[in-house]
């Protein structure tokens, strides 16, 4: 019995693992198709970015929630509870990255940095 669930959480990490590949690929060629279709718009390359940067985002978002099960469920050692702490670490930096470039403030503050600053100028 230990044996199957072991067997199936294993085919579930996976499968979330590749969701998560695949959320990423995909967010790519929808952002590339989207600014090729009219490069030359102003807005064109920010859009590109925000895109990528969510498609990034819940990519990793996925890609995390597959390492914790794995690491919790399968193979539950201090060694790899340490690389999960890592590797969350280093996702949650990303991610945090990733949201100021998308948003332009910081996920704890209210309203929108970027409209504020343009309207004061």
């Amino acid at each position: 019995m230990h044996e199957i669930f072991s067997q199936l959480l294993g085919v579930t990490t996976l499968t979330i693992e590749a969701g998560g590949v695949l959320v990423i690929v995909i967010g790519i060629i929808v952002a590339a198709i989207s600014f090729l279709r009219d490069p030359r718009r102003p807005t064109a390359y920010r859009e590109l970015r925000a895109t990528l940067g969510r498609a990034i985002l819940l990519g990793l978002e996925l890609l995390v929630a597959a390492d914790i099960i794995n690491t919790v469920a399968i193979e539950p050692s201090l060694q790899t509870v340490g690389v999960l702490a890592g590797i969350v670490l280093i996702r949650t930096f990303l991610s945090l990255s990733l949201e100021v470039e998308i948003e332009g403030k910081w996920p704890w503050q209210s309203g929108n940095t970027k409209r504020a600053n343009t309207s004061q100028g």
